[in-house]
């Protein structure tokens, strides 16, 4: 076979993995590389404007695809600048690979121009990196990055390549199914383990099921299955921010988002749970609140794929190390084999109608000024039957979103939850357009965390994308200034939004349509505006400035010290709880 060169090995393994769009931002250290995908036109490049937005262009892509999203950029600031959406996709477990151009290696260690130690800067916030020295190794590393960036638990693999070995030539063959020496993560649980938790589940009087993002990732039959399991176990159903989807927000057993910012019956089912069975979740500090206070009248079962989250925050009674939607298939065959009936759990299910009779996601309406529950709501109705994929970027709206707009369906929903990152929202919906041509890509904003990536409005316009931005715009950092008020006796230390920009004006400097809805008669009219424009949309709806996000559960708070919309406190916080805040 003839020799090619590092950069052609590259494209070469890129197109053999089915490869279809990548996201990047070219430079000195990777030009070798552009020039090679010059010459393909199997894969699509899209050009950001800023490397942190082709990570998070990646994320939005492999979160509402199933594929991984591909980023490449340059040296030095180059990988820099993509360290955040990096972290990101590792607490999210999105499945991501990143590649790097790196000075060539005789000049590596002299800090040459444009050098970093990338490999060193990543160790920490990916799932795997390389250097790679060799053209004629490069090849298999490709390959063996997409296997571990997407088996077992998803994550963002690095791929940090030397200029001179892209011009070096080696010969490329495509390898077979790759199987790492050590990574081989653990797909299918136990028998024993499967049949004890469906032994806990049949014999509970109080069971809650806890749902997070790896239901989510394990495909789209995952969230098939946890619907089956519900209707046969009768359970109620929760779930993380990662997790919305999975279980159609219009079933009568799901009780909402559960933890800080979750429904009162979600958290207050949690601490009256005798079982709580946790399937692809992992007892996040927003979803557990005080840990000697969460659930403590429960046995906990916690299912994952990933060995290190089990009993890494809270103890569980049955831990089972497996894929969700394998693990859940298994629980549902041993369910139906051994026959057992559906669980009379009338008066559980009695005990949360009275939780849900609190309302909790009321808030006070206004005929003056647009609230922001209500934008959400009416951007929901507006659009629900066109099933929209919503990403969201930081703060106040990304809560409301999560409250207020029902996700019927998984892969709908993308938003940043473990590293909460402002400016994610944009490129996140430019990525998912990409992904779902067809799809009303839709990106719920703040007018703080817009600005962030804002420059991603070229983006859209140069590849004809017809993303919507929402921005529910307050003039105020609002999650920041709402723990001010709450917590700091509402001094607004640098919260609020000064010289704001025009957004209508500048969407359409950047050729997009601009809409301002500033009355709450205008909201249904401007939302319609803009579903009926084919091409991107920026709306500046004007929400009421110093509206607050119930509920809410102080940091540090146990799920009994919820805060409810007009300061309803349910269960009194403690000194010591009122210290943490």
């Amino acid at each position: 076979m003839p020799e090619k060169s590092g950069a052609a090995i590259l494209v070469e393994a890129l197109v053999d993995l089915g490869v279809e769009v990548v996201f990047g931002y070219p430079g000195g250290a990777v030009l070798p590389i552009y020039d090679a995908l010059f010459e393909h036109s199997r894969i699509k490049h899209i050009l950001v404007r800023h490397e942190q937005a082709a990570t998070h262009a990646a994320e939005g892509y492999a979160r509402s695809t199933g594929k991984p999203g591909v980023v490449l950029v340059t040296s030095g600031p180059g990988a820099t600048n993509a360290i955040t959406g990096i972290t990101d996709a590792l607490l999210d477990s999105i499945p991501m690979v990143v590649i790097t151009g790196q000075v060539p290696t005789g000049l590596i260690g002299t800090d040459a121009f444009q050098e970093a130690d990338t490999v060193g800067i990543t160790r920490h916030c990916c799932k795997h990196n390389y250097l790679v020295k060799d053209p004629a190794k490069l090849g298999h590393v490709i390959h063996e990055a997409f296997h571990i960036a997407t088996a077992g638990r998803p994550g963002p693999v690095v791929i940090d390549i030397p200029k001179d070995v892209q011009v070096a030539t080696a010969r490329y063959t495509k390898p077979g199914p790759i199987q790492h020496k050590t990574y081989r993560p653990k797909v299918k649980a136990d028998r024993a383990q499967i049949e004890q938790v469906v032994d806990m589940l049949a014999a509970a009087e109080r069971p809650v099921l806890y749902t997070g993002g790896g239901i989510i990732n394990s495909g789209p039959a995952a969230s098939q299955l946890l619907r089956e399991l519900a209707r046969i176990s009768g359970a109620p159903v929760t779930s993380t921010l990662m997790g919305l989807g999975a279980l159609p927000a219009s079933s009568p057993q799901w009780l909402g988002m559960l933890g800080m910012h979750g429904t009162y019956e979600a958290n207050m089912a949690m601490n009256e749970a005798d079982l709580v069975v946790a399937i692809g979740a992992r007892f996040d500090d927003r979803v557990t609140g005080r840990l000697d206070a969460f659930s403590p009248r429960s046995r906990k079962v916690h299912i994952d794929i990933d060995r290190s989250s089990v009993n890494k925050i809270v103890r569980a009674d049955l831990g089972i190390i497996a894929d969700a939607g394998h693990a859940m298939e298994d629980m549902i065959r041993v369910w139906k084999s051994r026959q057992h009936p559906k669980p009379d759990l009338s008066a559980w299910w009695a005990k949360i109608d009275g939780w849900r009779a609190k309302r909790c996601l009321d808030f006070p309406e206004s005929t003056r000024e647009i609230m922001p529950q209500r934008a959400i709501r009416a951007l929901y109705e507006a659009t629900k039957h066109r099933a929209p994929i919503v990403s969201t970027e930081v703060g106040q709206h990304q809560m409301w979103a999560a409250q207020h707009f029902g996700f019927e369906a998984p892969n709908k929903w993308l938003t940043s939850g473990g590293l909460g990152t402002m400016g994610y929202g944009l490129p996140a919906a430019i990525g998912a357009q990409l992904g779902n041509p067809g799809a009303l890509c839709i990106d719920i904003a703040g007018e703080a965390s817009i600005q962030m990536n804002i420059q991603e409005l070229a983006t859209a316009t140069q590849y004809r994308l017809p993303v919507k931005i929402f921005i529910l715009n307050n003039e105020y950092m609002g999650m920041v200034r709402q723990w001010q008020e709450l917590t700091y006796s509402s001094r607004y230390s640098n919260s609020y939004s000064d010289s704001l920009p025009d957004f209508v004006k500048l969407g359409e400097a950047y050729g997009w349509k601009g809409i301002r809805i500033e009355h709450p008669d205008e909201l249904e009219a401007g939302i319609q505006a803009m579903l009926d424009h084919d091409g991107p949309v920026i709306v500046d709806c004007m929400v009421a400035k110093l509206a607050n996000c119930f509920p809410m559960i102080p940091s540090g708070a146990a799920h009994t010290d919820m805060i409810l919309q007009a300061n309803e406190v349910s269960g009194e916080m403690d000194d010591e709880a009122k210290a943490l805040v």
